[in-house]
């Protein structure tokens, strides 16, 4: 399995970086989008490293936010026949809210009429390597940076959601925005992961803070019952937070745009 980050935050040098997620995953039976980023940043890096998004047969969206999927129109017109894997609930409105003001960072709900679009309602296995599961925000953590992140009945729960679980050679978890709590979504699997990759969601891009240092302490504490699995963070954990669990968990490394990865 050959993983490749084609969007996110920081970048190795060699690629554009931007705001959002994109991960290309090879396995034995598939070429993998996790995730889309949020404009044309994916196209051009993947250009750069020689990855034919015409061959990709699968596509994940995590979660409904246009920083994860606001490629997916421009992904449609270049792949006609990848199947999209999305929950149902991600193509309903979403929005941040900044002071008083809700902006939205929503989907464009006019493609999940799309042939290739497969709307999801819970987890879903799809063959014996893919397997798609929700968590909520109600277990054991919920991170301050979910604050200002809503619906249009309220507070966002995140159950439109989904990480993706890849049974190969070894477990390898791979999650989005992680807006459902890392320990949340580790402990919703039925087995025990080898690699879990993704972001955390400990930093507001918006208000451009970092949850309290108690949270990032539970956080540590929790995945100190994960002492073997590697961690590659990314996206929407920050800096700091990262730095502040990379402290005491030395297999927790970040992955930067370009960066790849092999199991």
């Amino acid at each position: 399995m050959k993983i490749t980050t084609l969007a996110e935050n920081t970048t190795n040098g060699a690629l554009k970086s931007v705001h959002g997620l994109s991960f290309y995953i090879k396995t034995r039976k598939h070429k993998i989008l996790f995730d889309l980023g949020p404009d044309n940043t994916l196209f051009e890096n993947a250009e750069k490293k020689n990855i034919d998004l015409r061959s990709v047969d699968t596509v994940i969206i995590s979660h409904g936010h246009n920083d994860h999927g606001g490629a997916l129109k421009q992904f449609l017109q270049v792949n006609n026949h990848a199947k999209v894997y999305i929950q149902r609930s991600a193509f309903e409105q979403h929005f941040a809210k900044v002071l008083f003001l809700k902006i939205s960072v929503g989907l464009d709900a006019s493609l999940m009429d799309n042939p290739n679009v497969v709307l999801l309602d819970g987890n879903t296995k799809i063959d014996d390597e893919l397997y798609l599961f929700t968590a909520d925000t109600k277990g054991k953590f919920r991170s301050k940076a979910n604050d200002n992140l809503y619906t249009k009945s309220g507070l966002d729960d995140f159950s439109h959601e989904q990480s993706l679980l890849i049974t190969e050679n070894k477990n390898v978890l791979i999650m989005g925005c992680g807006h459902s709590g890392v320990v949340n979504i580790l402990e919703k699997l039925s087995v025990h992961p080898d690699y879990c990759l993704g972001g955390f969601h400990l930093f507001n891009p918006v208000n451009k803070k970092t949850v309290p240092q108690n949270q990032l302490d539970f956080v540590a504490d929790e995945l100190k019952e994960y002492g073997d699995v590697s961690f590659y963070t990314c996206h929407c954990t920050g800096q700091k937070a990262y730095e502040y669990l990379n402290k005491s968990h030395k297999k927790i490394k970040y992955i930067s745009c370009g960066d790849e990865l092999t199991i």
